[in-house]
């Protein structure tokens, strides 16, 4: 896997960069499905911003998303946008490789998703489970989703499981 993964601080991102990541959204959401619908809506440049993204070796973004962090309600969560793949990169992991990163930085918070919903099933096999009615953004459905925070470990789930493999298996438990 030669591409390289970056993850940038909206501040942080250079001009060249931003420009790349708008780039590969304005072919894939406005021009390929025929959306137009202003893409530049003022949040990839907000402080609580993060891009991730995927590069080759020669600088070309194939795969980006953006991770939101948000605090309604004095909550904080986080939403993924804009996710999207290069039409001539797909079907090679690179979707998966780059929300698996997103979501190891959400970490136990949860992270909501307005999901094109052709696509629901895929971000179920990450986490995330409808959380509202199906709708219609600039005439494509999408459907409401939500990875679920996960509760604080409790004593008895931090001790360590019985071990299956019993006496004699050569394993040793270190205590």
């Amino acid at each position: 896997m030669s591409e390289a993964l970056r993850r940038s601080w909206a501040k942080d991102l250079g001009a060249r960069t931003l420009y790349e990541l708008l780039k590969l959204r304005v072919e894939v959401f406005v021009v390929e499905q025929a959306c137009p619908y202003p893409e530049l809506d003022g949040r990839d440049l907000l402080a609580e911003t993060r891009h991730f993204w995927l590069e080759t070796p020669e600088g070309e973004v194939i795969c980006t998303l953006r991770l939101m962090e948000e605090h309604a309600g004095g909550q904080k969560t986080f939403r993924i946008g804009r996710l999207c793949t290069k039409r001539s990169a797909r079907g090679q992991g690179h979707t998966t490789r780059l929300l698996r990163a997103a979501l190891a930085e959400v970490g136990d918070y949860p992270c909501r998703i307005d999901a094109q919903t052709y696509l629901a099933d895929m971000y179920a096999q990450h986490g995330f489970v409808r959380a509202g009615e199906d709708f219609v953004d600039d005439g494509i459905p999408h459907v409401p989703m939500l990875k679920p925070s996960r509760p604080p470990l409790t004593q008895a789930d931090a001790r360590p499981a019985p071990s299956a493999d019993g006496p004699g298996s050569g394993l040793t438990e270190m205590t």
